[in-house]
């Protein structure tokens, strides 16, 4: 689950901000208790962990399944979440001046992938699922989720800086996670990054998440298949490159020759000899938990 601090993911902080339903999910993450069970082993009425069980299934972190017990039906509560990431707001560089470019998923240049793969639009999926002859279809250039088990899609924006404008950091934010035929939290994948043919570095995304539904996933889309990624930036600086401020290599901007190029040519790939070939999905601004596609940030001075 991906939190991040605007009132979306109040109800969840709430949930969390109680040593009973703390200890609640510590029990539950062990072993199957019933209601009667968990009020026992607290020390509170059945009624009291009623409410923090509901609670906690409000805020999505477990849900309960009823089954056949000795004198009756018997509530039995799970775990509905793996880990919990909470996203800040992007820092903002006041000593530089920016140019920010908003790329579409379907708007790449060049792409080759191998099925499980495929593309989707708000409304509906593009073309024939694991067929990649799909994204080339006329309408992925609308899609707004894109998969694929291996391969890459590479995007091209354009170099802003005049003569007299020096880079100062190149930035990619985009909600990614890895790919499964359906979804499974734990499927990791090792997602390497290019800028002008040159490897940057290579990330390894830990699973493909489907516990809770993304907050802009449309509602006809499964609960079962993937839901939301996790918000990455990958920053790459005078010093090295790096996602969330770990460093991924050595790779720095003056290797890039920014200036040189009119384009900038951004490449996300799963390559065919990772040790974790785990695939890849971008999630744009009509699924997931963030509405944004691609933000392509360069700062100069």
């Amino acid at each position: 689950m991906q939190l991040d601090i605007s009132s979306n993911s109040l109800p969840i902080y709430e949930a969390l901000a109680s040593s009973v339903r703390l200890e609640l999910l510590r029990l539950i993450s062990a072993g199957d208790y019933s209601i009667t069970e968990l009020s026992k082993k607290l020390n509170l009425s059945k009624a009291i962990i009623t409410k923090h069980i509901q609670k906690l299934e409000a805020a999505r972190l477990i849900t309960s399944k009823k089954i056949p017990g000795k004198s009756g039906v018997k509530k039995i509560p799970h775990l509905a979440v793996d880990t919990i990431e909470i996203t800040f707001p992007t820092q903002i560089y006041h000593s530089f001046s920016m140019y920010t470019t908003s790329i579409q998923l379907g708007h790449y240049t060049n792409f080759e992938v191998v099925p499980t793969c495929g593309l989707a639009t708000a409304e509906n999926i593009v073309g024939k699922l694991d067929d990649p002859l799909s994204f080339v279809e006329p309408s992925r250039v609308n899609a707004s989720l894109l998969w694929f088990s291996e391969g890459y899609v590479e995007y091209k924006i354009p170099n802003n800086l005049a003569p007299d404008q020096n880079p100062e950091m190149l930035e990619f934010v985009m909600e990614i996670a890895s790919e499964f035929p359906y979804s499974n939290n734990v499927w990791p994948s090792d997602i390497s990054f290019f800028i002008n043919n040159i490897p940057i570095g290579t990330w390894t995304c830990p699973g493909n998440f489907s516990d809770a539904r993304g907050f802009y996933t449309p509602s006809w889309w499964d609960d079962n298949l993937s839901q939301y990624g996790l918000l990455k930036h990958l920053r790459i600086s005078h010093t090295n490159c790096a996602i969330d401020g770990e460093k991924l290599s050595d790779v720095n901007l003056k290797d890039l020759n920014i200036k040189d190029h009119q384009f900038i040519d951004f490449r996300i790939a799963v390559l065919p000899g990772a040790a974790n070939k785990g695939g890849l999905t971008l999630f744009g601004k009509d699924f997931g938990n963030h509405p944004q596609d691609i933000i392509a940030n360069l700062y100069f001075s």
